[in-house]
């Protein structure tokens, strides 16, 4: 049986490799691109998987003063469409890491 001490030291070290893998999956996820797209392509945002917004590309159909309400919704639709795609792609990287630390799946890491 393994003493109290090496127990410890043990659970410090995998809690210390948990962090450093946490740190390197958020760095990944910074540099994984999703696209949401709203009113069939006219609107389109990138977003990067962590949800930092990379980019905005409006049709230059939208860009009329009597479209402004139209075009501030599609925006909106696009963002919400990325950042789905972003929650989506940071939950199967998320599971991947923690299925191969041996974690039960839906298991929530500190921090998530």
């Amino acid at each position: 049986m393994k003493s109290m001490e090496e127990m410890l030291k043990a659970a410090q070290q995998a809690a210390e490799t948990i962090q450093k893998q946490m740190t390197e999956m958020q760095g990944k996820l910074d540099t994984i691109e999703v696209e949401g797209v709203a009113g069939g392509g006219l609107v389109k945002v990138r977003c990067s998987a962590k949800g930092r917004v990379l980019g905005i590309s409006i049709d230059d159909s939208l860009m009329q003063a009597s479209e402004k309400g139209i075009l501030e919704d599609l925006i909106a639709a696009a963002f919400n469409d990325a950042r789905a795609k972003a929650d989506a792609v940071s939950g199967d990287e998320m599971g991947k890491m923690q299925a191969g630390m041996g974690l039960p799946p839906g298991f929530k890491l500190p921090g998530m």
